[in-house]
């Protein structure tokens, strides 16, 4: 391979290890390597690098988010781009719950944003896998609030693996308000890394309609983990940076599409 090929490709690996790590708060060397089919070498060398562009902290066996620690006490989330969209997002995704509902809400800043707009809801039943959410919710009186176990993640304030994955079994709600890393009709819906998987398909699986809320900057680009395809999602809530194409070929394939 030549060396101009090496280098983009290393360039391109240690930019989704850093979303792995921005998504996970910390990775361990011998997953990132499984994850990546490279020898444990070649990630060591990726962390010193990401260290040392001060994204990163190495510690024995892997890494993990420098601001992790400042953001959990501050109950502060990472991915905090693009907010007057989120926001619009946000109230448009809110009109879609009635009183009396249950809902599932993800974990993420644009649906922080849905439940910032459910305050006034009476008789909500809430169950959500992010503890910014569910103290929000859960100091409103009318609204009942619910939580799995599992995982600690610092950059999403979130519970995750398996045992998320697990409490969902068996439940029935309304709606499911989910989160999303990237979407396009080619890769369907997509994610940084892996433990959310299975708790966001067991979401899916417990909702009668599953509304994704995404700004449209995660339009047309795919992560590195796939959940699945578009037929697993009703209705895709969006801001109107979308194009006029992608927007069609969501419509296309059955899609609802909304503009906030």
């Amino acid at each position: 391979m030549a060396r101009g090929s090496s280098n983009v490709l290393s360039r391109a690996r240690r930019q989704k290890i850093l979303e792995w790590i921005q998504e996970e708060g910390s990775a361990r060397v011998r997953a990132l390597a499984d994850a990546f089919s490279v020898s444990d070498v070649t990630i060591r060398q990726d962390l010193e690098r990401l260290e040392a562009d001060g994204h990163i902290l190495r510690e024995h066996g892997g890494a993990y988010l420098r601001s992790a620690q400042q953001q959990v006490r501050a109950m502060a989330l990472h991915h905090l781009v693009n907010m007057e969209q989120k926001r619009r997002i946000g109230a448009a995704a809110a009109t879609f719950v009635e009183n009396g509902e249950s809902i599932i809400i993800d974990s993420g800043s644009t649906t922080t944003e849905v439940a910032a707009n459910l305050m006034e809801r009476e008789r909500l039943t809430v169950i959500t896998n992010a503890l910014n959410i569910a103290l929000m919710l859960g100091a409103t009186p009318a609204c009942e609030v619910h939580m799995p176990g599992g995982h600690f993640k610092a950059p999403t304030l979130s519970l995750s693996g398996d045992k998320s994955a697990h409490y969902f079994e068996g439940l029935y709600v309304q709606k499911l308000f989910l989160a999303t890393a990237a979407v396009s009709i080619d890769a369907g819906l997509t994610y940084p890394a892996l433990a959310d998987i299975s708790v966001k398909r067991a979401m899916i699986a417990s909702a009668e309609r599953v509304i994704l809320v995404a700004d449209s900057s995660k339009i047309a680009r795919r992560s590195f983990t796939r959940l699945g395809g578009i037929e697993l999602i009703h209705t895709l809530i969006t801001d109107d940076g979308i194009s006029d194409a992608d927007r069609q070929a969501f419509e296309d394939v059955g899609l609802e599409v909304i503009i906030a």
